[in-house]
């Protein structure tokens, strides 16, 4: 591997599709080894638009568009960090020469629930909830008759609990459709009915691609609202049969994605008993936690593996916990304040991701803890999230 200075024309260049908080700390990683990053995402002054090299504006899911700043930029890799892109568009430039990470497939297959799920229960056999797929409100009823109640929903694209719902009873029906319908990153269509599954927990297992081969990391537990990330500990505390089969399952999805570089693997734990959620193929929100855990994060083994660099070794540092903070309103100014208090206590960090403004709800920042026990570097994310004061201020004309 040889990276030369970045800005000139022997520059090593990473163009990353989705600018978001997770795309700020994986442009960080790769400028740390000299890497010219050109970020691109829907709306301006993303969080990795900060820190990037220089940045475009474009819907992603506009294929044209995609493919014009991709032939002018030449990049040695196209890094998708979010579901909504023009994969059929990312498939056909990796046939012309083009390295998408961590493959064109990977990114395809995942940018839907459908492609991944089918993949996973129906071609790698994996233990998975029962579930149907619906394109309008019949086939959506009847999905739902199908699965029973009560049952998850989701669009097919859509990310961060945005359009998930939960059907207890028959009157919930009708609403559930209207979210997923307003809640897909790609507008309205088509829908995902789940069975509900009965876990004693869920955990996001890091599997790292890499030269060296396949390693996974130490188990994360998560805590979600209408699935939305809230707060995440490392490691979860599971049973040597139910990490073993959690090991199993993550090393046969992310082998049949293939490619390098970091992937979120979601899984559900009954007791012994391991089912396969979801799989992102790239660095995960509840991983946000590996910031503090490890001597490496989800975003430096991301870098390293997708730079075809060596992972000899992962220090894992002992229990550390997560907490996001999200924050309602409608401005695009907010103050985010208190520091001093928040940061008084040993072993606690925060990171501020500086987004633009707040529509409804958003998260704006993460609360990172470690300690003796899992409990104490929660109970310590918790209390250093107390001190937090936010002061959502009226929206001014920029």
């Amino acid at each position: 591997m040889k990276i030369g200075t970045p800005l000139t024309e022997i520059s090593k260049k990473a163009l990353l599709c989705g600018s978001g908080e997770l795309g700020k700390e994986v442009t960080l990683e790769l400028q740390r080894y000299g890497i010219e990053v050109i970020a691109i995402d829907r709306y301006e002054n993303a969080p990795a638009m900060q820190v990037a090299h220089r940045h475009y504006v474009i819907s992603m899911l506009d294929g044209a568009k995609l493919r014009e700043i991709i032939e002018k930029e030449k990049p040695d890799f196209i890094i998708p960090e979010v579901e909504a892109i023009a994969t059929p568009t990312l498939v056909e430039l990796e046939k012309e020469g083009y390295n998408v990470i961590p493959t064109a497939k990977a990114a395809f297959l995942t940018m839907n629930r459908e492609g991944i799920r089918r993949l996973a229960a129906e071609e790698l056999g994996l233990p998975t909830s029962f579930y149907r797929f619906a394109d309008n409100y019949e086939e959506f009823k009847a999905a739902v008759k199908e699965v029973g109640i009560p049952c998850v929903i989701k669009p097919i694209m859509s990310s961060s609990g945005h359009g998930q719902s939960v059907i207890k009873t028959e009157a919930d029906i009708d609403n559930s459709w209207h979210i997923a319908q307003e809640g897909g990153r790609a507008g309205a269509g088509r829908v995902i009915v789940e069975r509900f599954v009965d876990f004693d927990y869920e955990i996001t297992l890091l599997t790292v691609r890499h030269c060296m081969g396949t390693t996974t990391l130490e188990p994360i537990g998560h805590h979600q609202v209408d699935g939305d990330y809230r707060e995440s500990w490392q490691p979860q505390p599971m049973s040597e049969t139910a990490i073993a089969k959690a090991k199993d399952i993550a090393v046969k999805i992310t082998d049949a994605l293939g490619g390098y570089g970091i992937f979120g693997v979601e899984m559900f734990i009954k007791g012994d008993n391991v089912i396969f959620s979801e799989v992102s193929p790239r660095p995960h929100d509840t991983g946000m936690v590996t910031m503090i855990s490890q001597d490496l994060s989800e975003f430096a083994l991301h870098a390293r593996a997708v730079l075809g660099l060596p992972i000899p070794e992962i220090r894992f540092f002992g229990p550390s916990a997560s907490k996001a903070i999200v924050i309602e309103g409608n401005t695009n100014r907010v103050e985010i304040g208190n520091l001093e208090k928040v940061l008084e206590e040993p072993g606690v960090q925060i990171r501020i991701f500086g987004k633009p403004e707040v529509r409804g709800h958003r998260r704006y920042g993460v609360i990172l803890a470690t300690d003796e026990t899992i409990e104490k570097a929660k109970e310590k994310a918790q209390r250093a999230y107390d001190k937090l004061k936010i002061d959502i201020l009226p929206e001014v004309t920029r």
